[in-house]
């Protein structure tokens, strides 16, 4: 079956993923069903990942034009939710899914209140009443976990003073440090979607990791999905990238204690002990002003929204201007209480 789509029933309508209940509900009789108790049609069918198939719509027959990373859309002449099953089975079938817990009226009206509250937009971009289009999106991400030994040569010193009669003294001890950590890191999370934006994506954690299911197909129905355009492998030096930071503080944080460090060798050994294939859910939003479209992400669980607004020059100059006169009060109220009067 490459087409699979989810019929009520009791009424033969289609079905949707419900974010406020966490069910597979039909929109026309109210009916509710139990993800994880109803059957995955995709089972442990496995496909090639360069097959290409034709997609017709089980409830209008009509074809689905998708491009070759979308996993799951909506039929454009019924408007029925369906899934392309052999994209999400065999290699390409994820094993965890995070489900949308916000829906897409509460999405709106979080990314319109968020619109509102830019201090340095333009104003009639804060009426929000642009948004050309509200996607929900099932993002592709690796999750790694990356265990890490590091070894750390250098040298130390400690510096004390202290006056003694007339003479004030200074002593040096030197050190050889050394240092073996292990650290480990769980869920280091790497969108896996050529089209979107990385920066954007990564803007939008932490992600619930507490939310994590295992991967059912009736959690996309009603949504978008992507199957990953990179392995695990291509993505590894990106993941590496994401914990150096970390490695680095808690290196510094071996060494504290010394007056100075200076650190001759290091090395890092990085392992992957697993990764998971997971879909992280994601509210797109595009938004048109001035004849220009700006993305926006919403984290599906969380409401955290990210993005690039246009700035208002008037309200920054308005807004520096006020920064200035408010430190230059303060100047004349020091020098006022300290009997200079105002400058």
């Amino acid at each position: 079956m490459n087409v699979i789509d989810y019929k009520c029933p009791s009424c033969g309508s289609g079905m949707v993923f419900d974010s406020d209940t966490g069910t597979l509900t039909c929109r026309s009789c109210g009916r509710q069903d139990n993800i994880e108790q109803t059957s995955d049609p995709l089972g442990q069918r496995t496909a090639s990942a360069n097959e290409v198939h034709e997609y017709h719509c089980t409830s209008c027959g009509a074809v689905i034009v998708a491009e070759a990373e979308t996993a799951a859309t909506t039929c454009s002449f019924c408007g029925s939710a369906v899934v392309l099953g052999d994209r999400l089975s065999g290699k390409l079938a994820p094993g965890l899914v995070i489900p949308f817990s916000i829906s897409k009226e509460k999405a709106t009206q979080a990314f319109k209140k968020w619109c509102r509250n830019g201090l340095l937009t333009p104003n009639k971009f804060m009426e929000a009443n642009r948004i050309k289009g509200v996607t929900g999106v099932y993002v592709p991400f690796w999750l790694y976990e990356l265990h890490n030994k590091v070894d750390v040569q250098g040298h130390a010193t400690k510096v004390r003073t202290y006056t003694r009669g007339d003479y004030r003294y200074t002593e040096t001890d030197h050190y050889d440090i050394y240092r073996r950590l292990q650290l480990d890191y769980v869920g280091v999370p790497v969108d896996a979607s050529e089209r979107l934006n990385d920066q954007l994506m990564d803007r939008l954690e932490p992600f619930p990791y507490n939310q994590l299911k295992s991967f059912k197909t009736p959690y996309l129905a009603g949504y978008v999905a992507e199957k990953y355009s990179y392995t695990d492998e291509e993505l590894l030096p990106r993941a590496k990238n994401k914990i150096r930071d970390y490695i680095e503080e808690s290196i510094s944080a071996s060494v504290k204690g010394y007056t100075s460090t200076h650190l001759t060798n290091k090395q890092i050994d990085t392992r992957v002990k697993n990764t998971d294939y997971c879909l992280i859910p994601v509210w797109l939003f595009q938004y048109n002003f001035n004849r220009k479209i700006y993305t926006f992400a919403m984290n599906g669980q969380t409401g955290k929204v990210v993005g690039k607004p246009p700035l208002s020059k008037v309200k920054i100059s308005a807004w520096f201007a006020g920064v200035f006169g408010v430190t230059l009060l303060a100047l004349e109220l020091i020098s006022w209480s300290m009997g200079g009067g105002f400058l």
